[in-house]
């Protein structure tokens, strides 16, 4: 267990100072304090206990993009202001709202305080933090820009947590819709079909076949409606398996970015993301092909990552960018006139940033234009799965009074 000490200590300049450090036992403060050269004067146990980062529970909320892009805000702001990194540590890992960041921070604090730079604690914590912060954290430390460097990833953070939005948004309804269609015909089949059939198979009315056939579906998903389960739950494990494998990624990014009008959308969100990244990255003094790689896996997009290795084996050929990136196929023809552009005036930091804005205000676009093609495909979809469930029913009841007649 990481305690909280608060501690008076007496400095090299033979001051008497007040410090807080965290430790599992006081000897473990009593040695970190000697080994600074500093003499302890007193040493007192805080009532509140940090928590250990092993006591992070597995169902504690995840840390989230929005969250990530407040903790570089809040950061910078504190570095910016003067404040010590241990200092301003400390304050992040009381005033953090998600549990799971707040013990992060805690243990950050605690390893920082013994000694490590912020990049180093930040990597032992690769599913909190992503690759590109602690790259670019790492990088600020080397150049002494730290404090810069958070404040360009706040707002890297807060436009990507933008866009993530405008897409949740965007497929929201077509899940809903969704699940009301699935929920909808299994009602018809499994209590609304039967109660007729019983009805038609007293009146002794020969069923049609597309009747019986759905009748048949009706039964087995009443009676071993496991099965079922059991085959949805293994499709879904098999295809995670397949896009767990580069080649399955691969097929299925590919597949997704042909898809009319979707593919056009999901083409501008891996620009945006690209363009905003590889901007960020030469920033702040990233070699280009290390930016280029980094920010083609932010795309998470395989064609994007296969495409931009085919780039930098032509950067180190000494080819020109643009005309590079536009055998990607992916990248629209304004991003590539917008690099060429700033590769001639040796500005293309800032039009990779314009164009990544510019992009990002499409998207919006883009998305209600694929809602506006989903929406009545999926509503013509589930018209035409309840009526022909629908007419399956209403047929007997034809032959019913024909006989009756």
């Amino acid at each position: 267990m990481v305690n909280v000490y608060k501690v008076k200590e007496v400095d090299l300049k033979g001051r008497v100072i007040e410090q807080v450090y965290r430790g599992e036992t006081e000897h473990d403060i009593v040695q970190l304090i000697r080994s600074k050269g500093h003499k302890p004067v007193r040493i007192e146990a805080e009532v509140e206990k940090g928590q250990d980062i092993a006591e992070i529970k597995v169902f504690q909320p995840k840390v989230k993009v929005k969250d990530i892009a407040l903790f570089c805000k809040q950061l910078y702001t504190m570095l910016d202001a003067g404040m010590p990194l241990i200092t301003a540590l400390d304050v992040l890992s009381i005033q953090a709202e998600n549990k799971t960041l707040k013990a992060v921070i805690h243990d950050m604090a605690t390893n920082v305080q013994k000694g490590e730079v912020l990049s180093t604690a930040m990597k032992r914590h690769r599913k909190v933090f992503p690759y590109l912060l602690i790259s670019m954290v790492e990088a600020g430390e080397l150049t002494g820009n730290l404090d810069s460097v958070l404040d360009r990833m706040s707002t890297h953070y807060t436009k990507e947590n933008r866009i993530n939005s405008k897409i949740k948004g965007a497929l929201m309804y077509p899940a809903i819709l969704s699940i009301i269609i699935v929920v909808v015909v299994v009602f018809l089949l499994t209590f609304v079909l039967p109660t007729f059939i019983g009805m038609f198979e007293s009146s002794g009315t020969e069923l049609p076949g597309v009747t019986r056939a759905l009748l048949a579906i009706s039964g087995a998903l009443q009676n071993y409606w496991y099965i079922f389960l059991a085959v949805l739950i293994g499709a879904i494990v098999v295809l995670n398996r397949i896009t767990a494998t580069i080649g399955g990624k691969r097929f299925f990014d590919n597949l997704k970015l042909k898809i009319p009008v979707v593919g056009d959308s999901l083409k501008k969100i891996a620009t945006s993301r690209f363009t905003r990244t590889l901007s960020t990255l030469l920033a702040s003094g990233i070699p280009i092909i290390q930016a280029l790689e980094t920010s083609a896996n932010v795309t998470n997009n395989q064609v994007v990552i296969d495409g931009i290795e085919e780039v930098n084996d032509g950067i180190k050929t000494g080819a020109v960018l643009s005309s590079l990136l536009k055998r990607v196929g992916v990248f629209p023809p304004m991003m590539i006139s917008m690099v060429g552009v700033g590769e001639e005036s040796g500005a293309l930091e800032e039009m990779l940033e314009k164009t990544a804005d510019y992009y990002d205000e499409e998207l919006e676009t883009a998305t209600a234009r694929m809602i506006s093609v989903i929406e009545p495909v999926m509503i013509v979809v589930m018209a035409v799965v309840v009526g022909f469930i629908v007419i399956s029913m209403i047929l007997p009841m034809f032959d019913m009074y024909s006989t009756i007649a």
